[in-house]
């Protein structure tokens, strides 16, 4: 195991598979930037299947326990299901997980399934359905999520959580509809304030529903209790129904920073890794592999990489807040959130 300068060890790995998606979320990848003429990755730059696996068994040598497969969109790489077979036969990885839009997902789950992927995290921002058509920037309807997260519960993906951005003044009037929906379902909804990732969401701390307001208008309507984290690095704050029906999460990174305990690094697309969800740059991984780099040498880099590291952009937000936004940072489809 290895740990950062302040003590954090490195455990969870999210790995970008395609910078591409089919949605055009506008805190994430707005419709007018990323339209028909917007020129993603050539396939000679991103990283194969056998290039992820070889860093994921590296990463996994070096502490990583969690393996989480993100995009862009994920379903949209060609044959997924092989690259979750190649990764679940790593030895010493306690979860294999995906987060998805869910829009393809009921086409594949029960291939990924038995190519060994453990659950599922789905983006699923709202129910209403005009607001989900305007917030995704395609004109998509919610049934095909639905049913996506539908056969990814038949098939034994579970446990399922249900991701959803909170705008103030898009979404935040939809929460209290979401977490009906899936009360008593054994899913679980997380609620995520409204982050300054990338450049291009035009993001303003005005636009924040905060971690309080989500759970207060829940709360008023069923009733909730804190829980404690199940274990370190925990990203969400947890609540049970205290009829006993369920539970949600709050993922607060604007106004309660979890940098302290944060664990995770991130691989993207073309085989950089980023130790911030915030970074402004990435460290190349993928040029020293294919110019012959042995196990030994890219995992002296990685263990490198996480030593120096000191990264505590969200906590720095709070305290700069005038300076909000001000530096240049990585794009959310990059990296995979």
């Amino acid at each position: 195991m290895i740990i950062d300068k302040f003590g954090r060890p490195l455990r969870d790995l999210r790995i970008s598979v395609t910078d591409r998606c089919n949605f055009r979320c506008t805190y994430c990848m707005p419709a007018e930037i990323f339209g028909e003429s917007y020129k993603f990755l050539p396939k000679d730059q991103i990283l194969s299947f056998e290039e992820i696996t070889r860093l994921a068994h590296i990463f996994v040598s070096l502490g990583v326990v969690k393996l989480r497969l993100t995009g862009g969109e994920p379903t949209l790489r060609n044959n997924l299901h092989r690259l979750v077979a190649m990764l679940s036969s790593v030895e010493g990885v306690e979860d294999l997980t995906l987060t998805t839009n869910g829009y393809l997902l009921g086409q594949q789950a029960q291939q990924l399934k038995e190519a060994g992927l453990r659950r599922v995290t789905v983006s699923l921002d709202t129910l209403d359905g005009e607001v989900f058509k305007q917030m995704n920037g395609r004109g998509l309807g919610t049934e095909r999520v639905l049913e996506g997260i539908r056969e990814a519960e038949k098939v034994g993906l579970s446990p399922i959580k249900i991701n959803a951005v909170v705008q103030k003044g898009v979404n935040d009037h939809t929460i209290v509809d979401l977490a009906r929906y899936f009360k008593g379902t054994g899913h679980i909804v997380r609620f995520i304030e409204f982050m300054d990732v990338g450049n291009l969401n035009r993001w303003k701390l005005d636009q924040v529903a905060t971690a309080d307001e989500i759970v207060q208008r829940i709360d008023a309507v069923f009733p909730l209790d804190p829980i404690e984290n199940s274990y370190r690095g925990e990203v969400a704050l947890r609540y049970r129904y205290r009829d006993g029906s369920g539970e949600i999460g709050i993922i607060a990174s604007v106004t309660k920073p979890f940098c302290g305990d944060c664990t995770r690094a991130r691989l993207s697309t073309d085989g950089k890794i980023y130790t911030c969800l915030f970074a402004s740059r990435g460290r190349d991984l993928r040029d020293h592999m294919r110019a012959g780099a042995s196990d030994n040498d890219l995992r002296d880099l990685i263990a490198g990489i996480w030593n120096r590291r000191v990264d505590r952009y969200s906590e720095e937000r709070a305290e700069l807040a005038p300076l909000q936004n001000a530096q240049k940072k990585i794009e959310m489809y990059q990296i995979g959130g």
